[in-house]
Order: C-alpha cells, then sequence, then structure tokens
C-alpha cells in the first residue's frame, strides 16, 4: 500500500519556505505522493473553506519537481472544467515530463457556483464540461495530432508535444455520485473519493465494481483521500470519516483498506475552515508513520 498526504497550499500557513520543507521533510519520511488542492478564484464560497493565499497547485508542483526526487506529485483535486483541455494537457504533459513520469492528476467537477461564476462558466453544466474535458484530455495525451469536436470544447490538428513520460499519466477522478464514478470506469485509472466513513467507502468499492460490470469494462482502482485526526478517545463508527480516532482505529481503517485492494491512499491532516495547526499535523504524521511500522509486513505489500 502507497501513502501520500494532501499538503495543504492554502491559507496564512502556506508559503514557499513552508512549502519547501514540509515536502521535503515528507518525502525523506518514505511518503510516496505529494499531493495538492486546486482552486482558481478565492471567492467568497471557496474562502469559508480555504483562505487566501493560494497557491496554485500545477505551478507548485512543477517547482516541487526540482526539489523533490521519488516522491510522486500530484492534484486532489484539480477542478477539470475551469481551465481548456488545451491548457490542461500541456501543463500536465510538461509536469510529467519535468518530473521524470512522476505525475498523478486527480480531478474533480467542482462544488462552488460562485467561483464558477466568476470564471464565466455555468455551474450547472459543469458534469457536460467535465465529461467533454476527460475525453479531450485523454486524446491529447495519448495523440500525437489531435482534433475534437463537442458541445463546449472545440479544435482541430493541434500537435501534443511533448506529451507525458507515460502514455497516460495516473488519472484520479473524484466525486461520490453515480456520474462519477460513471466517469472513473470510463475515463480514469482509479476512482477518488473523499472524506466518507468506512462503510461508505466500502460500499462504494462494491458500487463501482458492479458499474464497471454493467458498463462491460475493467473496475478502477480506487484510491481514497482520507482524514487523519488524531483523537484521545475512540470514536463512534457510526459517524467516523475513515482515518479519524485513536491510533487503534486508525490502525484498524488501514487494515480494513488493505483488505479492500486498495493500493494508493492520500492522507489529509488540514480541516477545511479550521485554521492548520503545524504541531498537530507532523504529531499525526509521526503517528501514522509508526502505525505503519507496527503493522504486519504482508499488509502494506
Amino acid at each position: 500500500m502507497r501513502f501520500g498526504i494532501n499538503v495543504p497550499n492554502f491559507g496564512p500557513s502556506a508559503d514557499p519556505a513552508r512549502l519547501h520543507d514540509w515536502c521535503v521533510r515528507l518525502e525523506e519520511t518514505g511518503f510516496h505522493s505529494i499531493m495538492m488542492s486546486d482552486h482558481v478564484a478565492v471567492t467568497p464560497d471557496v474562502a469559508r473553506l480555504f483562505p487566501a493565499p493560494f497557491y496554485d497547485p500545477l505551478t507548485t508542483l512543477a517547482w516541487l519537481a526540482g526539489i523533490t526526487r521519488t516522491a510522486q506529485l500530484g492534484t486532489t483535486a484539480l477542478i477539470l472544467p475551469y481551465r481548456h483541455p488545451l491548457q490542461t494537457a500541456r501543463v500536465t504533459a510538461t509536469l510529467d515530463q519535468l518530473s521524470g513520469g512522476r505525475l498523478i492528476l486527480g480531478v474533480a467537477a467542482g462544488w462552488a457556483p460562485q467561483e464558477f461564476a466568476a470564471l464565466g462558466l455555468d455551474y450547472a453544466r459543469r458534469g457536460e464540461l467535465m465529461d467533454e474535458h476527460l475525453e479531450a484530455l485523454t486524446r491529447l495525451w495519448t495523440q500525437e495530432l489531435t482534433s475534437y469536436r463537442g458541445r463546449f470544447v472545440n479544435f482541430e490538428n493541434v500537435r501534443t508535444a511533448p506529451r507525458p513520460v507515460r502514455r497516460r499519466p495516473p488519472l484520479w477522478i473524484g466525486g461520490h455520485s453515480q456520474a462519477a464514478m460513471r466517469r472513473a470506469v470510463q475515463h480514469g485509472t482509479a476512482w477518488h473519493p473523499t472524506s466518507l466513513t468506512m462503510p461508505d467507502l466500502v460500499a462504494g468499492v462494491s458500487r463501482l465494481a458492479a458499474l464497471a460490470d454493467r458498463l462491460g469494462r475493467p473496475t478502477p482502482e480506487t484510491a481514497p483521500r482520507i482524514k487523519l485526526r488524531l483523537t484521545d478517545a475512540p470514536l463512534g463508527d457510526h459517524q467516523r470519516l475513515a482515518g479519524e480516532g485513536t491510533p487503534d482505529q486508525i490502525h484498524s481503517d488501514l487494515v480494513r483498506l488493505r483488505e479492500l485492494g486498495i493500493g494508493h491512499v492520500v492522507l489529509d491532516t488540514a480541516y477545511p475552515g479550521v485554521p492548520f495547526d503545524e504541531p498537530r499535523h507532523w504529531k499525526a504524521v509521526r503517528t501514522l508513520t509508526e502505525q505503519l511500522a507496527d503493522l504486519p509486513r504482508q499488509a502494506l505489500r
């Protein structure tokens, strides 16, 4: 099992020096991936959860590509409708090249109506935008000369070099809806749900497999983003999100995730709308590292 950390690239604690130190330290600790969130316009609905400053994830990850050596670099999740697919394909292919093939592109349809309005986009049609952008992106990544004609996206005879190091970098599709799962099956290498309880996550893995079977396609992997929040007393399992609770509860969650066949887990120590607590963050990371050391070796293979 591989583990990543969602590094907070937003809020008063985020600055280049801290981002540099956190990411170097996480790679040295042995984490497999460094992930970052995405917003373009910090409108009031965004600012309530993700305050400024907000460092652009793709620019920041390109900078980190020259600082790190082994960790994968990814987004959790890039709001795909915010950027034209020609721009998304060019930037992500360049990032994959500059990092030596270490990109993970997690994408989602978005949730902030005011941000969509600020960007001149129709929030009600974000699902349709998402579908077209995924289709266009896949073509741009895999074809030397590409054309696409859709309702929202149109281009002809565009040369795509440089293409990604790998023909298709890992493409994780975020969201919990049936439409998000369909996109994961049709376009993604993984379904990337966030902030679920363990029962909901288990049910989601089952739903994903059933949907893939109905569509006659392989079942993509599940690569969840879960909370990493330590508590002194056990939390009730009914409301507890995966990754929350005492060290024993978190240990149990990690074992259960491995039993589900999950190969990559992103951990989140920052809570939207709550000021980032750096000592708490590193305490959680240290505790997780100790938990991994205590797990049976076969649980992490």
